[in-house]
């Protein structure tokens, strides 16, 4: 999403405190990780396109009423709404559907493994932008290291996919194509500098991606395939708190507290979460070349969120954007 702009935000800087700060990084860790396992449970009983746009359509629509509630100016000028808008869709979209077809198929921590490659996506497209940003030697042992670990993961997979197992491949494709429309997302994101508040800009982002994902499943008749369990309702309730609003909000309240390279480190410890998670309570059973990729993948994020480039003079951390998992 949106950095944090000049205007109001949830807390004052006065009011952090030590057990505050790690009570937000330990919501972050755990709840961001468990979107994984959240996701997984609630992919076998709702397509994915209406999974994703009703839970983000709720978590839009209460984050808006708390901006609302706050004060907070809702509504921008056009070209804000329609930037907006389209990063919602690339990010909450096409990122996150993309990640719910594909955990259909495949378990969640391998699920999550591959969508942690996104940081790598977003340094390789920032280089061939215009006046992009060079990588020093440390990023680019990460990209090579990043890929390599990738390699690794979805080799297992590939290797049954091309023995006949089709709707595997389709899975990988899709979770590789999520994690390019999110690092697209997340690229638009940081280049706009809309001025407009974080958490109304996310509220939005959420009610376009869902409204759009919500009316595209009801043209393509998935409804039927709603199933309304406890399995399915337990899971849209916690991606919609744990994942979009608590999660988020502890995000957002780092940002104002903690430097930024040191929030960023929730891209490789939501992984460990997610393996963890799927390993204990979904008893998935990670194979050792995927622990060696998880190794190789986490190591390599490590390297791209702390590897420091110079863009006009001034070194800044490649990192990926704010994320509303």
């Amino acid at each position: 999403m949106l950095r944090p702009t000049a205007q109001p935000a949830l807390f004052e800087k006065r009011s952090a405190t030590t057990a505050s700060i790690v009570l937000a990084f330990a919501s972050v860790y755990f709840f961001w990780g468990s979107t994984y396992t959240a996701i997984r449970v609630g992919a076998a009983e709702m397509p994915a396109l209406l999974l994703a746009g009703t839970r983000f359509l709720i978590a839009g629509a209460i984050l808006l009423a708390w901006c609302r509630w706050r004060g907070l100016r809702l509504v921008g000028p056009p070209r804000t709404m329609l930037i907006l808008g389209l990063i919602g869709l690339l990010l909450l979209g096409g990122g996150n559907v993309s990640l719910v077809y594909a955990e259909e198929t495949i378990p969640s921590g391998l699920s999550s493994l591959v969508f942690a490659v996104a940081p790598l996506y977003v340094a390789l497209i920032e280089m061939a932008l215009p006046k992009g940003e060079p990588l020093p030697r440390r990023g680019w042992l990460g990209l090579l290291l990043g890929f390599a670990g990738l390699g690794a993961l979805l080799w297992p997979s590939l290797r049954a996919g091309l023995s006949g197992d089709r709707t595997l491949l389709w899975a990988i494709a899709a979770l590789l194509a999520g994690a390019l429309f999110w690092s697209a997302g997340s690229i638009l994101s940081r280049h706009a500098r809309l001025k407009v508040n974080v958490f109304v800009a996310s509220a939005w982002q959420m009610v376009a991606a869902g409204a759009f994902n919500t009316l595209l499943g009801t043209a393509l008749g998935n409804w039927p395939r709603f199933h309304v369990n406890a399995a399915s309702v337990g899971s849209l309730a916690y991606l919609v708190t744990g994942g979009s609003l608590l999660g988020y909000t502890s995000f957002i309240y780092l940002l104002e507290h903690v430097p930024v390279a040191k929030v960023m480190s929730y891209t490789y410890i939501n992984p460990v979460v997610a393996v963890l998670l799927g390993i204990f309570l979904l008893h998935e059973r990670p194979g050792p070349a995927e622990f060696a990729g998880m190794a190789a993948i986490i190591m390599a994020v490590f390297l791209l969120t702390t590897a420091h480039v110079r863009s006009k003079g001034t070194p800044r951390p490649v990192e990926e954007l704010n994320k509303c998992r």
